[in-house]
């Protein structure tokens, strides 16, 4: 049986990616932080051209489904996380996120799953959206701002 999560590249594939904040802070009730986070991530899809399907923002994490054209999942997480991190950092009061002898916002590794069907990328992209919801964020999917939901169903209809 293959292994449920792998941080292999594969071209040509979406992935479902879930990287977790260090020691589960909750850095995302910053407006600023939601916003610098995403900024990076529409910079990471037009730069590496990745195509972005599905994204949220919790209080300490992230999922999104994302093809990178060169199937390199892990330089693209990578390239978000630390920029994501230099925007976060530099934002913050100092040493906010010092421990020790540098800077950390993200556990050292993240989650990559490879999605091998439409109804996979599917089920994902409803986990993402139903996400807030499940933790008691809101209580309407389209009432949560750092979820790309919004912009699915505008595209869709």
């Amino acid at each position: 049986m293959a292994k449920k999560w792998t941080n292999e590249n594969f071209p040509g594939v979406v992935h479902f990616v879930t990287g977790n904040v260090i020691n589960r802070r909750q850095i995302f009730r910053q407006e600023h932080n939601c916003i610098a986070f995403l900024e990076e991530l529409q910079i990471l899809r037009r730069d590496r051209e990745c195509k972005l399907i599905a994204f949220v923002l919790m209080l300490d994490h992230f999922h999104f489904t994302l093809n990178p054209k060169d199937g390199d999942i892990q330089t693209s997480t990578g390239i978000l996380k630390s920029l994501a991190a230099k925007r976060i950092v530099d934002a913050a009061p100092e040493e906010s996120f010092w421990n020790g002898n540098e800077n950390q916002v993200w556990q050292e590794s993240f989650r990559s799953q490879t999605l091998w069907s439409g109804w996979m990328i599917r089920q994902k992209n409803d986990y993402i959206h139903a996400n807030p919801i499940r933790a008691g964020l809101v209580n309407r999917t389209e009432d949560y701002r750092w979820s790309s939901y919004n912009s699915i169903i505008q595209r869709m209809y």
